[in-house]
């Protein structure tokens, strides 16, 4: 028995079936047993109520709840024009069908609407492969009235990604509150707090239809600051210079409940005054954006105080943000290169699967910039890199319940501290004390043999192996998190 398939041929007849009637060709229009109008140009299509319920939800609902239009054999559609109907009827009968940046937005109301699955799915995936700054703002507002919160969650990160970009342009200006607020309270913007306020007034003044060149008047004023009051909580103001604070305040833009709380957090001075306005406060506008405050991988502050004691830099590490998250960004070395090289001092924070967390960081940063290679490199692909200051540092050992601990790189290891190498992720140690490969996940650790190792401890041995993630090579990356300036 052979079984024999043309489905090329059952989709081009089912599309001529359809096409020929609706294209005024002679057909006999006893063929059809139902119409949809387009009401916005009046045009029709002839239609089988069979077609169109096994192809859509809705329909089969129309049809089997045995409603007016099913009696009349007629539906006449207010909110869809013929030029996004007719496709999509096409697809009813064909299986194919276009979807282009002019109509994928149309096709993924339509399919939301009347309950087209392959449509939605498809539309929505077109659409996340082809964001544009023009359509964001409408995609956001779609995908959180259909429930779509894959496409939702896409949406914001493409924005996020985007961020110093997209800020600049009118289409930032149309974001609605709810959805501007889900982004403020993300704490990866990668750009400066004051442009962020300064972004948050023209939108401000955007939404209340405020001159964005006139001096603001003081009516306009109380009206901005009514519009803002919720979004402008958001805003970190702890990053803030003093002075950037102080002009800001003197402009008088911010709601009151806002700046009377900063100006007593201005008036402070003593470091205790100033923590404990900020834990009586518990407001965002205290938490800053900054250092590992956004890390999700240290939640404890014995941690953070370590690692602010071995980098012994507190301007870095006041001021470092975290450029990279494999949850985030992705887990590929390129995007990890593309984030982190030429940024001087790094910090990488890596956790397991199994809970470990440990790291490394460098004061001269990954770079393929040959002239601050090894000499012996200098023509090579790739390079280690000298660093007499770098360390290794393990924050989270169950398995031989250690307290963290800093392990510097040893005198004599100094010129293979990091290896800039494009095809991999963070490497420390010449014959890697620890590194990731490419998809920044398997991980590999042949520890102590540039850095120096637990006291007590000899190198190649299981005991150093597996010190830093619990194993030498059969161990997984759950997060790889990497902060610069």
């Amino acid at each position: 028995m052979e079984n024999y398939l043309n489905l090329e041929k059952l989709s081009n007849d089912l599309k001529n079936l359809f096409q020929n009637q609706n294209e005024n060709q002679n057909q006999n229009e006893s063929y059809f047993d139902f119409e949809i109008i387009c009401e916005q140009n009046e045009i029709s299509f002839k239609t089988h109520k069979s077609i169109l319920s096994s192809r859509s939800h809705y329909f089969k609902s129309l049809f089997n709840s045995k409603m007016k239009e099913y009696q009349e054999n007629k539906l006449i559609l207010k909110d869809v024009s013929s030029s996004i109907l007719f496709p999509i009827l096409n697809y009813f009968y064909s299986g194919k069908i276009e979807i282009n940046l002019e109509n994928a937005i149309q096709i993924l109301i339509f399919s939301s609407k009347y309950l087209i699955d392959e449509l939605i799915e498809a539309s929505s995936k077109f659409i996340k492969n082809n964001f544009q700054f023009e359509t964001i703002v409408d995609v956001l507002k779609l995908s959180e009235a259909t429930n779509l919160n894959q496409l939702l969650d896409s949406s914001y990160q493409f924005i996020l990604e985007n961020f110093e970009e997209f800020i600049k342009t009118s289409f930032f200006l149309e974001l609605e509150e709810n959805h501007l607020n889900s982004i403020l309270l993300n704490d990866d913007i990668l750009i400066n707090e004051i442009e962020l306020f300064q972004s948050i007034i023209k939108w401000g003044k955007h939404k209340s239809n405020i001159n964005q060149q006139k001096e603001i008047e003081k009516e306009e004023k109380e009206k901005l600051q009514n519009q803002i009051s919720n979004v402008i909580e958001k805003i970190r103001f702890i990053d803030f210079t003093k002075q950037e604070l102080k002009d800001t305040l003197k402009e008088d833009l911010i709601p009151n409940q806002i700046s009377q709380k900063l100006i007593q957090f201005q008036k402070l001075q003593k470091e205790k005054e100033l923590k404990e306005l900020i834990q009586k406060e518990n407001s965002l506008i205290f938490k800053s954006r900054f250092g590992l405050n956004t890390s999700k991988i240290i939640q404890n502050e014995e941690y953070v105080k370590k690692l602010q004691e071995w980098i012994n830099d507190n301007d870095f590490f006041s001021k470092m943000k975290k450029g990279f998250s494999a949850k985030r960004d992705g887990f590929d070395c390129e995007e990890w290169h593309k984030t982190v090289d030429e940024k001087g001092k790094t910090l990488v924070i890596i956790k397991t699967k199994d809970n470990f967390i440990f790291g490394g960081f460098t004061s001269v940063g990954f770079t393929d910039d040959k002239s601050k290679w090894r000499k012996e490199d200098q023509e090579e692909q790739y390079g280690w890199i000298p660093d007499s200051n770098a360390f290794i540092f393990s924050l989270r050992n169950d398995k031989n319940d250690r307290t963290p601990e800093k392990f510097p790189i040893r005198k004599d290891g100094e010129e293979y501290a990091i290896k800039y190498a494009f095809s991999l992720g963070p490497i420390f140690g010449g014959s890697f004390d620890f590194y990731l490969n490419g998809t920044l996940q398997p991980g590999y650790s042949d520890f102590g043999f540039n850095y120096q190792l637990p006291q007590g401890m000899s190198y190649n041995t299981d005991e150093a192996q597996s010190y830093l993630a619990g194993s030498r090579n059969d161990w997984v990356v759950d997060e790889v998190e990497t902060y610069f300036i």
